[in-house]
């Protein structure tokens, strides 16, 4: 294979041997796998030089790879000769694409994870202004922190394992009612965020507030007939790309914070035009509502 053809053609290359230096180096992989030490130890370098290949979607390379490593743990040393098979290249781009998606997700609750939030958050951000949807160009995006209120007494009084049914059926819940383009993660523990692109303050604060009010209604005692759970949510909107994820986090667990002082139970959201903290529906008649001096700008 000529060292000079790029990374991309590479891609869609159908020689036998394994990628051309030219292509390790770009990737950061080294040029050639030593035929020296443990085989154990070759297969692992193969394995690695794999998933970077898989990263950049050059499959055929990364099966190669992955198949050398396969020789060498059954003992084959002539593992860099070999050719693929179109199923097989299938087969490794599935698995590939599950093995990210799993990478995303939560183990316990199957809900994104907070690498996959801090991700997406950050891109979201950033490409604003080049986003195709107008709406999310024009209105921002919303970032919503849900805390499960005396989720310790919870698992002090019901054990953990039944502390993670609720934290199941929390997720359950909270994505019942996101909008298309929205999504839900685990921000850690017993809290959770709530993304929502396109949305402003207003619809915002009422989908949380209509989450709130489904999570106080839920039949929680046909899991324990002394269990009742509530939640208390901050909502914080940025209309640009001056925002920055630790500052939009930060508004949405100040005001998170400010629910629970104020009784929680409850949504908070800090009004566009005054600057003050208000609690949506019912909890908005409540008399004390702290009023924390913003941080964030």
């Amino acid at each position: 294979m000529d060292g000079a053809r790029s990374v991309g053609t590479l891609a869609h290359g159908t020689n036998s041997t394994l990628p051309s230096d030219d292509v390790h180096a770009a990737l950061g992989i080294g040029a050639s796998i030593p035929r020296t030490g443990s085989a154990g130890a070759q297969a692992a370098q193969h394995t690695a030089a794999a998933e970077k290949l898989a990263e950049q979607g050059l499959w055929e390379q990364a099966y190669r790879h992955l198949h050398a490593a396969v020789r060498l743990l059954h003992g084959q040393r002539d593992a860099a000769e070999t050719s693929y098979a179109p199923d097989e290249l299938d087969r490794l781009r599935r698995e590939h694409a599950e093995a990210r998606e799993q990478s995303r997700r939560d183990s316990l609750t199957a809900s994104y994870n907070r690498r996959y939030l801090d991700e997406r958050l950050a891109a979201l951000l950033d490409d604003l202004d080049d986003l195709d949807d107008p709406a999310v160009r024009t209105t921002g995006i919303c970032v919503a922190l849900v805390d499960i209120d005396h989720f310790k007494q919870v698992n002090d009084t019901y054990g953990h394992l039944f502390g993670d049914r609720v934290l199941q059926r929390m997720v359950a819940e909270l994505d019942a009612g996101l909008p298309e383009g929205a999504f839900c993660a685990r921000y850690g523990g017993e809290e959770f965020a709530l993304v929502l692109p396109g949305r402003d303050l207003t619809e915002a604060v009422e989908i949380c507030e209509e989450a709130r009010h489904r999570i106080d209604r839920y039949p929680w005692l046909e899991m324990h007939s002394a269990l009742r759970v509530t939640v208390s949510i901050g909502v914080a909107h940025s209309a640009g790309r001056l925002a920055e994820v630790e500052r939009l986090i930060g508004e949405a667990d100040e005001l998170l914070y400010t629910a629970k002082q104020a009784g929680r139970n409850a949504v908070a959201f800090r009004a566009e035009r005054s600057g003050r903290v208000c609690l949506a529906g019912p909890a908005a008649g409540r008399r004390a509502i702290p009023q924390p001096a913003r941080t964030t700008g």
